[in-house]
C-alpha cells in the first residue's frame, strides 16, 4: 500500500471511495478482525469529526471488510462525557443505521504497558481494544493551538482513559498535560501507532489519506506550516531517526 495520496474534494459520497479504493484500503482490511474508526468528539461540532465524513469511510470499510470481522467507532472525549458528545453529534443515530458499535475508550477495559523509548511516563494504561485492532482515525483538518496541527496522530491522545489520567477535581485529561502535550503524544504513540488515517482537509479543497506520520507532514502544508513547526511530528522524527540509527549500529556490530 502506497505511503498516501490526496484528491480534490468534490462530496465525501464521491472523493473518500475513490481515495480509499486507489490506495487499497479494501485489500489491507480484510485481514483484519477487528477494525475501528477513530474519530473525535468535543462539545463543538465545529472542532469535531464530521459525522458525514466518517459515514463515508464507514460506508466503505462495512462494504469491503473481511466478512466475519467487527467494525466499531471510538473515542475517548477530554473534558465531556463522550457518550453524550456521541449522541448530540449523530453518532449514535450513525452506529444505529449501520449496526456497528460505539467504544467510549475513558471507560474501556485497559491494560499497563511499558516502554524504554517512553519519553515521560513510566507506564501507560492502554484500552485493549485498540491494541487487538486495526485503527483508521478520522480527523478533521485545522490549526490547534495545543498541538500546533489537529492531526491524525495527535488524534490518539483520546487513547488517553479518562478514568487514570483526569484530574481530581477535573473533567479533562489534566495528568497527561503535566508536560509539554508533544510527550503524550509521543508515548501513547509508543503503545501503538495508528495503521491508517483519512483526514478531512474539504476546507481547504481535497481528502487525505495513508501512513498516519506520512500524512500528517503533508497535512502541515495545507495550513502553511512546516512540519519540523510542529512540535509533535519533529519530536516523533528525531524519535525515529535515533531508533534507525541505532538499529544500524547494531547491525553494523554484529
Amino acid at each position: 500500500m502506497a505511503k498516501g495520496a490526496s484528491i480534490k474534494f468534490q462530496s465525501y459520497e464521491e472523493t473518500v471511495p475513490k481515495l480509499l479504493a486507489l490506495l487499497k484500503l479494501d485489500s489491507e482490511i480484510k485481514k483484519y478482525d477487528s477494525i475501528i474508526l477513530k474519530v473525535q468528539v468535543s462539545e463543538e461540532q465545529e472542532t469535531s469529526t464530521s459525522v458525514d465524513f466518517t459515514e463515508s469511510v464507514l460506508s466503505y470499510v462495512l462494504k469491503n471488510k473481511n466478512p466475519v470481522s467487527s467494525v466499531f467507532i471510538a473515542e475517548g472525549a477530554d473534558g465531556v462525557n463522550t457518550e453524550e458528545a456521541f449522541e448530540s453529534l449523530g453518532y449514535q443515530n450513525l452506529a444505529d443505521k449501520y449496526g456497528v458499535g460505539l467504544i467510549d475508550l475513558n471507560t474501556t477495559e485497559t491494560e499497563p504497558v511499558e516502554d524504554y523509548n517512553f519519553q515521560k511516563f513510566n507506564v501507560i494504561y492502554y484500552p485493549k481494544i485498540l491494541s487487538k485492532s486495526f485503527i483508521i482515525t478520522l480527523t478533521k483538518l485545522e490549526e490547534a493551538s495545543e498541538t500546533a496541527l489537529n492531526g491524525s496522530l495527535s488524534s490518539m491522545l483520546g487513547a488517553f482513559s479518562a478514568k487514570h489520567y483526569q484530574g481530581f477535581f477535573s473533567a479533562n485529561k489534566n495528568k497527561i498535560r503535566k508536560f509539554p502535550i508533544k510527550y503524550s503524544i509521543h508515548d501513547i504513540l509508543r503503545c501503538k501507532m495508528p495503521e491508517f488515517a483519512i483526514v478531512d482537509a474539504s476546507e481547504f479543497g481535497s481528502v487525505l489519506a495513508g501512513v498516519p506520520f506520512e500524512i500528517d507532514k503533508q497535512s502541515t502544508k495545507l495550513i502553511n506550516l512546516e512540519w519540523k513547526e510542529v512540535p509533535y511530528i519533529k519530536l516523533l522524527e528525531d524519535s525515529f531517526s535515533q531508533e534507525q540509527k541505532s538499529a544500524e549500529s547494531k547491525e553494523i556490530a554484529q
